[in-house]
C-alpha cells in the first residue's frame, strides 16, 4: 500500500477512535462524578509518560459518590475506578485496555464487561403457584434488579483513544471482595500511530 493510503487509513482511524470516545452517554440528568487527575490517587503508577491511578469503591461513603443510592459492593460487585493520563506527545488507544485484580493469593480477577452487571444479582423468582388455580392469590411479578441502574454503564470506562495531554477514565468490576494486598494489573495500551503495546502497569490497590 502507497505510504499516502497507509497515512490516509491511520488518519480515518484515529478520527474513528477519537468520535467513539466522544459517543459516551449524556450526564445532563444524572448527578456529576469528578474522578480527579490519576497522579492524586493513593495508588498510582507513571511508565513512559502514561500515568495511571485506581481506586476500590468498596464502601458505602465512596459508592455514594459515584452510584447514588446504589451501592454494588453490597451485591457482590467491586467497582474500580481508573483513570488513565497521556503526558506523551502523541495520542494512546486504550480500546483493547485489560484490567484484571490480583487477589492476595496471585490469582488473577477478570473484569465482568458493564452489561453484564445487570444480569449477576438475578431479579427475583415469581411466585410459583400449585394446585388448583384460586380465586385470589399473591400477586405475581418481578422486583427490578438494583445492578440494573444507568451509573454501571454510564460511569464504566469506554474510551477508545486518549489524545496527548489529557486523560479518561471509569470504573471496571470485579465480582470479588477487595481484600487487602491486592494489586492491579493492566494491559492492551497502544501507541496510536505505531500499535506498540506500552509495558503493562501493576500496582497495589489501596482505598482511594
Amino acid at each position: 500500500m502507497p505510504f499516502v493510503f497507509k497515512r490516509l487509513a491511520l488518519l480515518a482511524s484515529i478520527v474513528a477512535l477519537v468520535g467513539a470516545n466522544k459517543a459516551q452517554p449524556a450526564e445532563k440528568e444524572h448527578a456529576k462524578f469528578a474522578m480527579g487527575p490519576a497522579e492524586g490517587f493513593p495508588s498510582h503508577q507513571t511508565s513512559q509518560k502514561v500515568t495511571i491511578g485506581a481506586a476500590p469503591y468498596d464502601t458505602a461513603d465512596t459508592a455514594l459518590t459515584a452510584f447514588g443510592k446504589l451501592n454494588p459492593y453490597q451485591h457482590g460487585i467491586l467497582p474500580v475506578l481508573v483513570v488513565i493520563q497521556n503526558s506523551t506527545g502523541q495520542a494512546i488507544r486504550v480500546d483493547r485496555i485489560r484490567v484484571d485484580y490480583i487477589a492476595p493469593d496471585g490469582s488473577h480477577i477478570d473484569a465482568t464487561p458493564p452489561q453484564d452487571v445487570r444480569y449477576l444479582n438475578g431479579t427475583n423468582r415469581p411466585n410459583v403457584i400449585t394446585g388448583p388455580l384460586p380465586t385470589k392469590g399473591p400477586k405475581i411479578g418481578r422486583h427490578k434488579n438494583p445492578l440494573d441502574a444507568w451509573e454501571i454503564e454510564g460511569r464504566a470506562f469506554s474510551a477508545k483513544m486518549i489524545p496527548p495531554g489529557e486523560s479518561a477514565g471509569g470504573f471496571f468490576y470485579f465480582q470479588t471482595g477487595h481484600h487487602s494486598g491486592a494489586r492491579l494489573y493492566v494491559t492492551g495500551i497502544q501507541e496510536a500511530s505505531t500499535g506498540r503495546d506500552l509495558l503493562y502497569f501493576e500496582f497495589p490497590l489501596r482505598t482511594k
